[in-house]
């Protein structure tokens, strides 16, 4: 296969991941992200970098969004929610930060493959998403890409739909967004 043939299988890939997701779950995390005071987001790797361009849409839209383990993020406190994205749920320092927040008694979602996890467990509101994990041999979905790729991108991808359904959710649209775009690049 040619590069734009590779394309187009993840591009498939991509379209049948959609209807594995279930839309209750991402409307509770969509309703938890309205009723919550400041909004925390965390992932490892791949994950993490999926998880940053999450906070950074969030901010755009006026919400107090952090990624955990940047300098300027605040305390988590009971009214906020924490949303963890990790495809195996056992990623040591995020079951850490999942136990501690369950202790400070704040929301906590998680966006991962394996709702039966650690993370899953801890979790007050848990979406499935499918894909593979690093490990492929321990798992039924069958992608053509390596490692966690499909689950990285269905991330990406589902915490962009989150941004669309909350924009419908609050009347805004993306002139209102821009305005708050970083201008001094």
């Amino acid at each position: 296969m040619n590069t734009t043939q590779y394309l187009a299988e993840i591009i498939k890939e991509l379209n049948r991941s959609v209807d594995l997701i279930s839309n209750d779950e991402a409307e509770k995390l969509v309703n938890g992200i309205l009723e919550s005071k400041k909004i925390f987001v965390a992932g490892a790797g791949r994950s993490g970098f999926m998880a940053k361009s999450f906070a950074m849409r969030m901010m755009h839209m006026g919400i107090d969004a952090y990624v955990i383990g940047e300098t300027v993020t605040p305390n988590y406190e009971k009214d906020d929610i924490l949303i963890i994205g990790s495809g195996s749920g056992e990623t040591k320092g995020l079951v850490s930060m999942a136990e501690k927040a369950k202790s400070i008694g704040g929301t906590i979602a998680a966006v991962t493959i394996f709702p039966e996890s650690t993370i899953g467990q801890l979790a007050d509101i848990t979406i499935k998403l499918p894909g593979s994990p690093k490990d492929q041999s321990e798992s039924d979905f069958k992608t053509i890409q390596p490692m966690g790729s499909l689950y990285e991108q269905t991330l990406l991808l589902f915490y962009d739909a989150v941004i669309l359904r909350f924009m419908e959710k609050k009347g805004l649209d993306t002139n209102k967004m821009y305005g708050r775009h970083a201008n001094l690049e």
